[in-house]
């Protein structure tokens, strides 16, 4: 079984809008509808499941889901208070306690669907991968005072998702998490912190967090340019 929790439970302060990110159009079109659309189209997935605010379940039902035909199960998720709390609610509300469970940003729309299905095959494989890019500008540590030092790139990614886990290892290392009041900033650190290898799998610049203003704009670029995205 191959599952898919889709987090979109986050506030998205950063839009600095009087909605939430995930709900904003683009080019006439939600962006949550639009990640869901991308993994309902990847023939690997089996199921969904949309973690979003207990306040927006009904919202998303109406709003989102009704947008497009889906032919694999979607099952709405109430989030937790962290991103990581909503992951948790996500895995532990999976019918089966086995496979491999995809996790991925609400608000990343571009990602393809050969990228999902070559971290998945990684995930089977060795139990955990993610997508990355490669960090191409020169890496400044900084203080208050200015740059502490200059960092080597070479061994540097920025991490992005999917992030592709087998079930246990990822139900495990949320709950040692939970236990040792852990937060993580993705769940890649979980299961590192466990002593586990996570494999990196390399990405796309074009598979876009949209979290601000200007990378919404940016988003209308790529959507044109890409004639909405490949699949």
């Amino acid at each position: 079984m191959v599952s898919a929790i889709i987090v979109a439970a986050g506030e998205g302060v950063r839009m600095k809008g009087t909605i939430r990110k995930q709900y904003l159009v683009l080019e006439g079109i939600p962006i949550l509808a639009r990640t869901l659309m991308k993994f309902n189209d990847c023939s690997e997935i089996e199921q969904i499941l949309l973690v979003v605010p207990a306040e927006d379940v009904d919202f998303c039902k109406a709003n989102i889901l009704s947008l497009f035909k889906h032919n694999k199960p979607i099952k709405l998720v109430v989030g937790g208070r962290e991103r990581q709390d909503s992951v948790y609610h996500g895995i532990v509300a999976l019918e089966k306690e086995n496979g491999v469970v995809v996790v991925h940003d609400g608000v990343r729309p571009f990602v393809t669907c050969e990228k999902v299905s070559m971290c998945i095959t990684a995930a089977q494989q060795y139990g955990a991968a993610v997508l990355g890019v490669p960090a191409h500008d020169t890496l400044k540590q900084v203080d208050d005072a200015g740059i502490v030092k200059t960092l080597e790139r070479k061994d540097v990614w920025f991490a992005q998702t999917p992030q592709v886990f087998q079930y246990r290892l990822l139900r495990e290392a949320h709950e040692k998490a939970k236990r040792d009041a852990f937060v993580g900033t993705d769940d890649a650190l979980l299961v590192e912190r466990m002593g586990n290898t996570v494999k990196m799998i390399m990405g796309d610049k074009l598979n876009l967090k949209i979290t601000t203003p200007d990378d919404l704009a940016l988003a209308k670029a790529i959507l044109h340019a890409t004639n909405g995205g490949e699949k």
